[in-house]
């Protein structure tokens, strides 16, 4: 780009950037045209080892301030066979808690960059410094297809801007020449063989190659078989592009589900088991009320809405959507942290008010609506462990829409690993019985005896039995990591009842981390009794 318009570019995101960054909508460069013979700015043409091809370059940059997507149009002419794209930018260093420049990219063609994503071509967020779409394949991250001659658009969000500015240099090239057809997509089966109504393990946040992860999804396939999964969620940030990479890498002992990690500024949300190809949106921010809009598209595509690590400390990470949306909320995001602990705690207390929320004039309707608690891996790289931890569901089947139905009825508990395994139930006098996710109905001064048997764990483990009234019971496990723990109490004593084992405490004062946990058993007060 010459001189004079980087000037004006860089004039219009002076000029307009904090009004728009106000309502972290997009900014639109000038077009770079390939169309046009008077733009010569960068133009360097040629036959090339790859045949016929033009490249431009354009440069820029980005104060503080800057709205969170600002688009670069490229006016493509007729006869393009492949869209190419790199681009570099500046990172000066900086102080200590000062944030530094980060610049994530993405595609859309000629179809637009509105909301919904009519015009969706990929996105690699930070993870790659280059990328290209044709017809016949993409760079992962991207989608295969022809390249339409229009106005296309290069999204660059600038994730952190340094006090100095953020200069980049976005360089394109257009390949002309014939293409070779796009391939129908062939997607994962929606049932495995599975063991009929069983406990099935599965993780529904992995990444690969597809977004920022460095595995295959052949490598992430096989990392899930090692851990012991009958089920993954496919979830890359922001792109569908995986959801066709798993072919020949499913079978009877593994379900695929495909979904997308909805990464917006203010937080990260799971879609899983949506319908194969179905992209959500992430250009919004909370003050914008349209989550409800993107996390109904998510429910009408067949999946679930969860929130992922929503105390997470990295920057727009935190959950601020609030949870009148989530169908299940993620409380375990991998190793155990501080901001798991938050979370659990958070959720602890959705449990509370749900069963607060009881309906008085109809209290056999049992508990509000509550969360159920999911754990997983968000594993993208060695050493990160697929599996870990798992969320462990009972299910009718091995098929996505039962294993949906488990998760959404919180019919299900987190393990570390596929190594322990436990079962927790409560009963009453009269053979009443409610295991996790379920509803046990008694006399408000019933007794009720509570059972948990534990198995695989590790010899240093402690049970935790929590109600509404907090921690009621503690006791150690046996140092072979197999046990039973009974306890009993009343309706009225608690409105629910939920299990944890727990590592011992790695500081002392503070609790140690999760081996396992249960989603709750509510203990629900039959209509007209005392207590």
């Amino acid at each position: 780009m010459n001189s004079a318009m980087n000037s004006a570019v860089n004039s219009a995101v002076n000029r307009r950037g904090l009004l728009a960054a106000t309502a972290a909508t997009g900014l639109t460069l000038a077009t770079v045209s390939f169309a046009r013979a008077e733009d010569r700015s960068e133009d360097r043409s040629g036959p090339g080892p790859d045949g016929p091809h033009r490249t431009r370059t354009v440069r820029g940059t980005l104060p503080v301030g800057s709205p969170d997507y600002v688009y670069l149009p490229v006016d493509v002419p007729r006869g393009v066979a492949e869209f190419a794209v790199s681009y570099t930018y500046g990172k000066p260093p900086v102080p200590p808690g000062v944030q530094g420049n980060a610049l994530d990219i993405g595609l859309f063609d000629e179809r637009g960059t509105a909301l919904g994503g009519r015009g969706f071509r990929g996105w690699s967020g930070g993870a790659r410094t280059s990328f290209f779409v044709r017809a016949d394949a993409a760079t992962p991250g991207y989608l295969p297809g022809p390249v339409r001659p229009g106005v296309w658009h290069i999204a660059l969000a600038p994730y952190t801007v340094a006090p100095e500015g953020l200069p980049y240099e976005v360089t394109v090239t257009l390949r002309f020449g014939g293409t070779a057809p796009t391939p129908a997509p062939v997607y994962p089966p929606e049932r495995a063989k599975g063991r009929g109504r069983a406990w099935y393990r599965g993780d529904c946040h992995v990444h690969s190659v597809h977004s920022d992860g460095r595995r295959t999804p052949a490598e992430v396939a096989a990392a899930a078989r090692d851990a012991g999964l009958d089920f993954i969620n496919s979830s890359e940030h922001n792109t569908t592009s995986a959801h066709a990479a798993w072919e020949g890498l499913w079978g009877d002992d593994l379900l695929i589900l495909t979904g997308e990690e909805i990464t917006t500024r203010n937080g990260h949300v799971l879609a899983v088991g949506t319908d194969p190809g179905v992209f959500v949106d992430w250009r919004y921010r909370a003050r914008e009320n349209r989550f409800g809009r993107y996390a109904h598209q998510v429910r009408r595509a067949g999946g679930l809405v969860v929130p992922a690590h929503p105390h997470a400390t990295c920057i727009g990470c935190n959950w601020k959507f609030g949870l009148a949306e989530a169908d299940a909320v993620e409380v375990w995001n991998g190793p155990w942290t501080p901001d798991d602990e938050i979370a659990l705690a958070e959720w602890d207390n959705a449990l509370v008010a749900a069963v607060q929320n009881t309906d008085v004039r109809n209290p056999d309707d049992g508990p509000g609506r509550w969360l159920p608690a999911t754990g997983n891996s968000d594993a993208h790289r060695e050493p990160d462990r697929v599996g870990h931890p798992q969320t462990v569901v009972l299910a009718e089947s091995l098929s996505r829409r039962a294993i949906l139905a488990g998760i959404r009825a919180g019919r299900s508990y987190l393990a570390e690993s596929a190594a322990l395994t436990l079962s927790f139930g409560a009963t009453d006098g009269r053979g009443g019985h409610a295991g996790i996710g379920e509803r046990l109905r008694a006399a408000a001064d019933a007794p009720v005896t509570v059972r948990l048997e534990v198995s695989g764990a590790a010899a240093d483990c402690t049970v935790r039995l929590v109600t509404d009234q907090g921690v009621l019971l503690t006791t150690p496990l046996p140092a072979a990591g197999t046990g039973v723990v009974e306890w009993r109490t009343t309706p009225a004593h608690a409105a629910y009842v939920r299990a944890e084992v727990r590592h011992a405490p790695a500081v002392p004062g503070l609790p140690g981390a999760f081996a396992a946990l249960t989603n709750p058993v509510f203990l629900d007060a039959a209509a007209g009794t005392g207590g």
